[in-house]
């Protein structure tokens, strides 16, 4: 079973600056909910125990959202339902915290989160993607880990105009939404994309990913990246992709933001109405 996840959220949100530059990106608001709030609910409702935060100095306003506020607390003693929602992050699950101390990439803020892991099979989320669906994203996955007990990547289609812009994988269709990776290319061009199935921000990984991180990272010297420990790693043991079912939003630029903004507020359970009848 997973019951580890790791969120790598220490970057700097450039894409969404000049906001970003004193407000983590994560806790931009979709809604009324924090982005961050998303995907840790993702994960806990996926079964997820223990969420591990690889953050950096700025993020401190994402520790202070998952923890206890007592003064705020006291004030909304006699408002039962704002005092719910301000509590209900706190207890979603069992919160760690470890610091990206420099920006070198996405595998380093990973090998950041080793000492917590340990021995342990886990799953790994990044702060730009916000997936809905009924049955959560990382759910799906860990069903299909449950299966072959090893990496799972999740997948989805974009239109080959935009493969330049993911890392995708060729791989051989083993069953329904479930590949077995043959090898992937970081941000291809049209001509060099070996299929339309890009990599999004959710991964389930065995132990072994820290030793192809940490190989990465000597062997690149300054960044240790994802794709390259996965590319290392299909060379030594299986290692599949999952095409998951739901709606995927990327939160980690403007356009994509404002996306996420309106779906969610279309389904707001208080103001959605109102709001699609003012979008009409």
């Amino acid at each position: 079973m997973i019951n580890k996840a790791v969120i790598a959220v220490a970057g700097f949100g450039t894409r969404l600056l000049p906001a970003t530059k004193a407000q983590p990106k994560e806790m931009m608001a979709l809604a009324d909910k924090p982005i961050i709030h998303y995907i840790a609910e993702e994960a806990a409702q996926s079964g997820i125990k223990d969420i591990v935060f690889v953050l950096s100095e700025n993020k401190k306003s994402i520790k202070d959202y998952f923890s206890r506020n007592n003064k705020l607390e006291q004030r909304l003693k006699n408002k039962p339902q704002l005092l719910k929602q301000i509590i209900e992050p706190v207890n979603m699950a069992n919160f760690f915290y470890t610091y990206q101390k420099k920006m070198a990439g996405c595998g380093d803020a990973i090998l950041c989160a080793e000492h917590l892991i340990k021995n342990e099979s886990f799953a790994v989320m990044f702060g730009d993607d916000v997936i809905d669906n009924s049955v959560p994203c990382l759910r799906q996955m860990i069903e299909v880990y449950k299966k072959y007990k090893t990496a799972v990547v999740a997948v989805r289609r974009v239109p080959r105009s935009e493969v330049n812009k993911y890392g995708v994988i060729k791989g051989r269709k083993i069953k329904d939404r479930v590949y077995k990776i043959e090898s992937l290319v970081e941000k291809p061009s049209i001509k060099e994309a070996p299929s339309n199935l890009a990599i999004v921000g959710r991964y389930i990984f065995p132990p072994d990913i820290f030793k192809y991180l940490r190989k990465i990272k000597v062997k690149n010297g300054k960044e240790s990246g994802v794709s390259d420990a996965l590319l290392e790693m299909i060379k030594e043991m299986p290692v599949y992709a999952y095409e998951f079912k739901g709606t995927r939003l990327d939160c980690g630029n403007k356009l994509g933001y404002l996306k996420a903004n309106v779906y969610f507020g279309e389904k707001h359970k208080e103001i959605g109405k109102e709001f699609k009848r003012w979008l009409r």
